[in-house]
């Protein structure tokens, strides 16, 4: 199954290149794939690192790059051809990227970053077992307080745990729990938008609607959905960071299910999150492939 899962990811990628100078269109890459839109650009962002848009806007600057320091094209055909709608757009892009002009780029011994292919390589593993159970849950409600991120270089890795940081030093996760009906408190990651790269970032209880009016606190609607749980034992945050990446490494290629694309969920217990037997959980939202 993961060997499969490999070579259509591997088919892909070759789509991927082949189209560097054409619109990304990420329902056909995924369709290569064989996989939804959504859970193609999850697993991707999470075996990698980075998004899809961001992957191609890196390797289409990579190629931009190499274009104009090897010929005599001129740098607005360039932009034109690897998708840039202004030669001012490009430039702002290319230099983000390179941290000089395209018409530096030309000059004899410049330095030049390269953004490689990325390729996967099979590594068997399996020889530690996993814990999760398959879930129904109807429709519920949480309350709390929410921020957007944007996955651009990483920046929901930085911009997340500043926000727990900030609720927890003025009292709020405080306020979130204690206003909850639950025993728990949450971290839910909704509203992705690929194309956009943002997607919303929620601290949250179980609760209802009057509860978060009346305390000036946000509510949504967590949709009913089959959930795929898992456990994590040890503490924060590198024990359920390594749930995280064996849930899109090892679970998701070698099971019959993907994401179906609602939110997901962190569930924090009360108590010592540094200990070694701290218990927290991740939910993921699955359907049948």
């Amino acid at each position: 199954m993961r060997l499969e899962w490999l070579l259509r990811i591997k088919n892909a990628l070759d789509l991927m290149e082949e189209r560097m100078q054409q619109p990304l269109d990420i329902d056909e890459i995924a369709k290569a794939a064989y996989s939804s839109p959504f859970h193609f650009q999850r697993m991707f962002h999470m075996l990698t690192g980075v998004t899809v848009a961001e992957y191609v806007r890196k390797r289409r600057l990579t190629l931009a790059a190499q274009e104009l320091s090897l010929s005599s094209a001129k740098v607005l055909d360039v932009a034109f051809k690897y998708g840039y709608d202004s030669p001012e757009s490009f430039s702002k892009a290319f230099r983000r990227v390179h941290g000089i002009s395209p018409s530096e780029a030309r000059s004899p011994g410049v330095n030049l970053k390269a953004f490689p292919r990325i390729t996967f390589h099979l590594s068997l593993k399996g020889d530690q077992e996993m814990d999760y159970k398959i879930i129904e849950k109807a429709a519920f409600t949480v309350i709390g307080k929410s921020i957007q991120v944007t996955t651009k270089n990483g920046d929901n890795l930085r911009e997340i745990p500043k926000f727990w940081n900030e609720l927890n030093a003025d009292g709020t996760s405080d306020q979130i729990h204690a206003l909850g009906t639950g025993d728990d408190i949450l971290g839910i990651c909704l509203d992705f938008k690929h194309g956009e790269e943002k997607f919303t970032y929620l601290i949250a209880a179980e609760g209802s609607e009057d509860v978060a009016t009346a305390n000036g606190l946000e509510s949504r609607t967590i949709p009913a959905s089959t959930w795929a749980v898992f456990t994590s034992i040890g503490p924060m945050p590198h024990s359920i960071q390594k749930v995280w990446q064996r849930i899109f490494q090892e679970w998701f290629p070698a099971s019959n299910y993907e994401h179906s694309g609602g939110p997901e969920l962190e569930v924090y217990t009360m108590g010592d999150s540094h200990a070694e037997d701290y218990r927290s959980e991740v939910w993921i939202p699955i359907k049948k492939k």
